[in-house]
């Protein structure tokens, strides 16, 4: 592609200093917040879009005030309202930046030495904030941000039952107000694969009755606040400890479920979408809870699976009695798609599988078996945890109106031998 204006450099332009009462000044950069529009040209831009508008060949991409102001062909910019900067990519491609709704690591890092974060006090703990422990501009979101990931949902482990409330994060900024998406992200959820070896080893004997339990009083907590804001009457008695249920109830966060293996999922399933009709998605969802993607996808829960990516062979006494057939390793992502599942992501644990590795979770669900001919591995990485969270009307894909998060790339982001060379959050050149 030919560059637009020859003999110009984007990278001068984008810089340059101004000259302010005798003292030089750096001027507002172009696709930030004051500076003029910033034009990007690029070989394809995977927008993550539904339908024919998700791949634009040979195409442009503007940004201006951190947000984008058009997607489509050069002969369709319209004028420019102000100064324009328009940069080639030459060969390079487009995506939106990625989301992990799933990771550990944006307080200090867990290989620190540093434990920024106890939610094993109780087996239930739905007043802890994660967002107390965030540590803006840490190694380890840094990190994330030079591959592409762009926003993250940092929560409590899954030492308990319930863990407290998640935070959404920008990666890549060093001031926590630039970093906040949404307080609170999610309330933690955790069924079974770590809270059962909670203190002396509770088993899963409590696990059922102490979730429901934590849920009712704290709807029933919400429904008085909801009542009070609707009718008046006397104020209800802020508890901190059950203020997360008020979004719960009011739809404005979902339940974010640790939640695996077939029985468990199901679990998750009945208890928080059916019984408590709460906006609820599943992180993990393997050891043959793909089964349930038909129930998921009917119940409107997306499924967010990681970081193991296979399900293994099945053996032993259930295969025996003909209970579950004889197969070989079966992709999660893929069992999930064949049982009818349209909204799937992945997640890394990180510091499981590093946020380096992110992108990996797609290729190694393609190369399990995932459909991709609809670009559902980009989905995957992009737009659907978007959906998960609540926040694809912000992000997630590259669509007018949304936060110019945006991953410049050598190729397909779920084809490891692609290369990321620039990394855009809200208009802001990370790298």
């Amino acid at each position: 592609m030919a560059p637009l204006l020859p003999g110009l450099f984007p990278a001068l332009l984008l810089a340059a200093p101004v000259a302010l009462g005798g003292v030089a000044v750096d001027a507002p950069v172009a696709g930030e917040v004051g500076g003029p529009e910033l034009v990007l040209e690029a070989r394809k831009i995977l927008t993550a879009a539904e339908g024919p508008a998700g791949v634009v060949d040979n195409g442009v991409l503007a940004i201006r005030d951190g947000r984008i102001t058009f997607v489509g062909k050069l002969a369709d910019l319209p004028p420019a309202e102000g100064g324009r900067v328009f940069e080639d990519l030459g060969e390079r491609w487009l995506s939106p930046g990625f989301i992990d709704l799933h990771t550990h690591e944006s307080g200090e890092s867990l290989y620190s030495g540093v434990n920024d974060l106890n939610d094993t006090v109780y087996l239930t703990n739905p007043g802890l904030r994660a967002s107390s422990a965030v540590t803006p501009g840490n190694k380890s979101s840094m990190g994330a941000a030079r591959v592409g990931v762009t926003s993250v949902l940092y929560i409590p482990g899954s030492g308990s039952n319930m863990g407290g409330a998640g935070v959404l994060l920008k990666t890549g900024f060093d001031k926590y107000e630039d970093c906040e998406v949404r307080n609170p992200g999610s309330l933690k959820l955790a069924q079974s694969g770590n809270p059962e070896r909670f203190a002396w080893g509770v088993a899963r004997s409590f696990m059922n009755w102490h979730t429901r339990n934590t849920f009712e009083r704290g709807l029933e907590y919400a429904h008085r606040w909801a009542d009070f804001e609707k009718n008046g009457g006397e104020e209800p008695e802020i508890d901190i400890q059950w203020e997360l249920f008020r979004d719960l109830l009011a739809k404005r966060t979902q339940v974010s479920a640790h939640t695996q293996i077939y029985q468990v999922v199901l679990e998750s399933l009945t208890m928080v979408t059916q019984e408590f009709g709460l906006d609820l998605y599943i992180d993990h969802g393997t050891i043959g809870a793909w089964r349930l993607g038909g129930l998921a996808q009917e119940l409107g829960v997306p499924a967010m699976l990681g970081p193991r990516n296979v399900d293994a062979p099945a053996r032993g006494f259930m295969q025996w009695a003909g209970h579950i057939e004889a197969e070989g390793f079966r992709g999660v992502a893929a069992g999930y798609q064949q049982a009818g599942h349209k909204v799937i992501g992945f997640n890394t644990d990180s510091p499981v599988i590093m946020d380096e590795e992110y992108t990996m979770q797609a290729a190694m669900a393609v190369h399990f078996g995932l459909d991709d001919s609809n670009m559902e591995a980009v989905r995957g990485l992009t737009i659907n945890p978007a959906i998960a969270a609540g926040i694809d009307d912000v992000v997630g894909s590259l669509e007018v109106g949304k936060h110019a998060d945006i991953v410049v790339i050598s190729g397909h982001p779920a084809d490891p031998r692609s290369r990321i060379s620039k990394v855009f959050i809200e208009g802001r050149h990370i790298q």
